[in-house]
């Protein structure tokens, strides 16, 4: 029997993705060695981030499967060991892009990320619901999507994309739990039960400083972050950790609540954010004679875009309209937004229409270094 190539090995080792980092394990210096004996069977070691991997059987079914198609591989037997600190201090370099220390890697200037801030006047509107769905949307057109949950008191965006997971502490370094493709970290992730979150504002920065820097996110293409409602800390916060973050800005068509979200737009004036766009959530009913029940009035949505227009001298569009549909409020109970599991529903096909624009939007060049060297006179 032909000696099976060590080359070949590495090979399908580099198929390999650890589930959490979404990365290659030979990339990630995961694989400590792997050999064949002449009867063809292969040890492998891969080297764990920490012993309590939750993901640690898929990553050994994984590895067995590459190298079980391997011409040549009669069996695999994979052994699991664990990274010493050296090692795992090597890994945190390597992902953090060669800095070794704690940073926003979305406020630097060389970012390609889109950084979303979706805010509300008031509570109650859907914002954490339109979150998810632009998430899960954005996602299913092959972006690399992360959400932060900064709704600190009032977390819900776990139950929402079906969040069952708890994170992964590597020293200092948190691997955020994927669901529906969609990274996602959440206080709700680190609190017992349903137990209340009781901070004031320097804890709340912190927590939202530690779920940007401490979270590795990797190459995302969009960011999306559930605002609380109003234009509290975390607003505040959010301008000053991630000065790039634009504003959605999500209403009802009432009256009343559009009046509010138009301060939650307005602090882009403060804060010196572009405000993208609003979205307008539970716009009508539609009943099964094909008539619109418009049943918190009409025209908030298109009220607050042209308010928001006004005061900040530049156009700030609608982007859009969802109708009440119980379809959005049973697929945020369940896990499965519906943009995915009713996909033809017109509550999910407004959310694609939205998400459509935003994933398709350029970033322009703020922040980005245009290769220029001045010329000397």
């Amino acid at each position: 029997m032909p000696q099976v190539s060590s080359d070949a090995l590495h090979a399908a080792l580099e198929t390999v993705i650890d589930p959490e980092i979404r990365k290659p394990v030979t990339e990630l210096g995961m694989v400590e060695s792997v050999v064949a004996d002449e009867a063809g069977h292969v040890a492998v070691t891969i080297l764990l981030t920490v012993a309590a991997c939750p993901l640690k059987d898929k990553l050994t079914t994984d590895t067995t499967e590459a190298l079980a198609r391997v011409a040549g591989v009669t069996g695999v037997t994979v052994t699991l060991g664990v990274m010493s600190d050296e090692q795992r201090g090597e890994l945190k370099t390597k992902l953090r892009g060669g800095v070794a220390e704690r940073e926003v890697p979305f406020a630097r200037p060389g970012s390609l990320t889109r950084v979303y801030a979706v805010a509300s006047g008031k509570g109650g509107v859907g914002k954490s619901s339109v979150t998810a769905n632009l998430a899960a949307s954005l996602a299913q057109q092959g972006l690399r999507v992360g959400v932060v949950d900064a709704d600190i008191y009032g977390f819900s965006i776990p139950r929402m994309l079906g969040v069952e997971g708890r994170p992964t502490q590597v020293d200092d370094m948190i691997l955020p739990p994927v669901s529906h493709d969609v990274k996602v970290i959440s206080i709700g992730m680190f609190v017992p039960g349903n137990q209340p979150v009781v901070w004031r504002g320097p804890m709340l920065h912190r927590a939202l400083q530690q779920f940007l820097a401490d979270v590795f996110w990797g190459d995302l293409d969009v960011l999306l972050l559930d605002l609380p409602p109003g234009t509290g800390d975390i607003a505040i916060s959010t301008a000053q950790l991630v000065p790039g973050a634009e504003i959605l800005v999500v209403t009802t068509p009432q009256q009343a609540a559009a009046e509010v979200a138009e301060r939650a737009g307005a602090i882009a004036l403060q804060t010196h954010q572009r405000v993208t766009g609003v979205i307008e959530n539970m716009s009508w009913l539609e009943l099964p004679d094909g008539t619109r029940q418009e049943i918190f009035g009409s025209g908030g949505g298109r009220d607050v875009a042209e308010s928001l227009t006004r005061a900040i001298g530049a156009e700030v569009p609608l982007l859009g309209q969802i109708p009440l549909d119980t379809r959005l409020r049973i697929g945020a109970d369940s896990g499965m937004p519906v943009v995915l599991g009713e996909p033809d529903s017109p509550a999910a096909v407004a959310l694609r229409g939205i998400a459509k624009g935003l994933g398709t939007r350029s970033r322009g060049l703020a922040g980005r270094s245009l290769g220029l060297t001045p010329a000397a006179r």
